[in-house]
């Protein structure tokens, strides 16, 4: 049951950093994805979906997105959906693309890109901390209801401690990698 414990932390812990790396897609750095546009819904027959769900997106330069919806009745949707996302550029419409240039970032943008990104990572941190606090509660229960040692309970406090440094030092990493590509001109 330890073990256990200890693996379902190991995963809650490994989802919340997958889950950053998720959110770090979303911040543009020099060269534009189609990953922007992940949190961008549009109405479409009375239902949400993503803008991938209704267009090829190509990006044929570093700082342009090419939207080709494959229903041209969403051109009009689309292009709301994404004034509406407030991704700080205006949507070109092309009859039947809408052209998306990034303006290149300053160095005021870059700065706020990166305390986004600094905020994103210290909820992930937090979230990891939260996991552990339920990792040794759980460890500690099954000390107090006499199903474990006291010496078992000390060294799985420590594993999961060690499992928190572990993801923590993941989430600085990933951090500083995001932070050097919005960094980078």
């Amino acid at each position: 049951m330890l073990e256990e414990i200890l693996k379902q932390t190991e995963e809650r812990m490994s989802k919340a950093l997958t889950f950053l790396q998720e959110e770090f897609k979303t911040i543009r750095a020099g060269k534009v994805t189609p990953a922007v546009l992940d949190k961008v819904t549009v109405s479409y027959f009375g239902s949400l979906l993503p803008v991938n769900q209704l267009a090829t997106i190509s990006t044929p330069e570093p700082r342009v997105l090419i939207i080709q919806p494959w229903d041209q009745s969403t051109l009009k949707e689309i292009e709301k959906a994404i004034l509406k996302a407030n991704l700080g550029v205006t949507p070109q419409v092309d009859r039947q693309v809408i052209r998306l240039v990034f303006p290149p970032l300053t160095e005021e943008r870059r700065k706020e890109l990166i305390k986004a990104a600094k905020k994103m990572a210290e909820d992930c941190k937090v979230e990891l901390r939260n996991h552990r606090r339920d990792a040794n509660e759980a460890i500690k229960e099954l000390k107090e209801l006499g199903k474990i040692s006291e010496d078992d309970r000390d060294r799985y406090l420590e594993k999961v401690q060690k499992l928190l440094d572990k993801y923590i030092d993941l989430v600085d990493k990933a951090l500083e990698k995001k932070e050097s590509s919005i960094m980078e001109v």
